[in-house]
C-alpha cells in the first residue's frame, strides 16, 4: 500500500503534492512553507535546519521527505527513530523534474506526476522560445545572500538562461555546497553585469545597501537602474515554484531589459 501519511520538511514536496491533488496525505510541514497558503494550516514540525522529532513521530507518518545535506542530521535521527525517509538533494532543473516524478512514484501516482511535469515543461519550452527572439542576452548577477555574497545556485542559473540571460558566475552554479558559489565584490564589478537580481533567503533585498558597495556605481546595472528583487519563496526552493512563478519573474526582468 502506498504511503498515506506524509511529512514534508521543505516546501517543494508540499507544493508538488498540492498540485497533484494529493495534499490530504500531508500531515506535517516545515514552518517555512508558504505555497500554497492553505498548507500553513498543516501541523508545523520543522524549520530548515531543525525538526521536532518527537512531534513528527507522534504524527505516525508512513514517509518523511527531507532535502539536502543541511538536513542530514534530521534525516539520520528520523531513520534511527524507525521512520521511512526519502532525502532529496537536487540542484538542477532536471533534478526538480526527477523529484516530482519520484514523489509520484513513491505515492503510487506516477500519472499525476507526469502530468504536472508536462505542464511545467511546456511552460519552460514556451519561455525558451520567446527568449530566443531577443536581440541580446544580458549579463546577470543573481545574489542569494549578502554576507558572504553567494551567487546563483544551479537551477536558478539554468532558469536565467531559459529566460534569455547569461549568469556571470555560471562556472560556480553547480558547486554542491554554497561555499563553492561565494563571490567577491570585486569580481562582480569586474564582470560588469547588465542586470542585478537579489533574492536573499529569508530577508528583504536592500537595494540601497547593495548600491553603496565600493565601486558598484561603475556597474552597468546600477547606471541603468536594472537592480531587481525576486522573493526567495518563488525562486530558491527547488520545486514547481521556481519553474513557474520564479521563471515568470526572471522573464519579466530580462524581457524588460530587451524592450525598446
Amino acid at each position: 500500500m502506498s504511503p498515506q501519511r506524509l511529512v514534508c520538511l521543505t516546501e517543494e514536496t508540499v507544493e508538488t503534492l498540492y498540485l497533484m491533488g494529493e495534499d490530504a496525505r500531508i500531515v506535517g510541514v516545515s514552518g517555512f512553507v508558504v505555497r500554497p497558503p492553505e498548507a500553513r494550516r498543516k501541523p508545523k514540525v520543522s524549520t530548515f535546519t531543525s525538526a521536532k522529532i518527537d512531534e513528527i513521530i507522534a504524527l505516525k507518518p508512513d514517509l518523511v521527505f527531507t532535502f539536502s545535506d543541511i538536513q542530514a542530521d534530521i534525516t539520520a535521527n528520523l531513520i534511527r527513530a524507525g521512520l521511512e525517509v526519502h532525502a532529496f538533494n537536487h540542484r538542477t532543473v532536471a533534478g526538480i523534474f526527477s523529484m516530482i516524478k519520484t514523489v509520484g512514484a513513491l505515492i503510487d501516482e506516477p500519472e499525476k506526476a507526469e502530468n504536472l511535469s508536462a505542464r511545467l515543461q511546456s511552460r519552460i519550452d514556451r519561455e525558451r522560445k520567446n527568449s530566443n527572439t531577443h536581440k541580446r542576452r544580458p549579463r546577470v548577477y543573481f545574489e542569494e545572500w549578502d554576507e558572504p555574497m553567494i551567487s546563483a545556485i544551479g537551477w536558478v542559473s539554468e532558469l536565467i538562461e531559459i529566460a534569455g540571460g547569461e549568469n556571470i558566475f555560471v562556472d560556480r552554479a553547480f558547486e554542491p555546497a554554497a561555499k563553492g558559489r561565494f563571490v567577491t565584490s570585486e569580481e562582480v564589478v569586474n564582470a560588469q553585469p547588465d542586470i542585478i537580481i537579489g533574492s536573499w533567503c529569508g530577508k528583504s533585498f536592500k537595494k540601497d545597501q547593495v548600491a553603496a558597495r565600493p565601486g558598484w556605481d561603475q556597474i552597468p546595472a546600477l547606471k541603468t537602474g536594472e537592480m531587481h528583487e525576486i522573493k526567495s519563496a518563488i525562486i530558491l526552493q527547488p520545486g514547481p515554484a521556481a519553474l513557474s512563478d520564479g521563471l515568470d519573474a526572471l522573464c519579466e526582468i530580462i524581457h524588460g531589459f530587451n524592450r525598446p
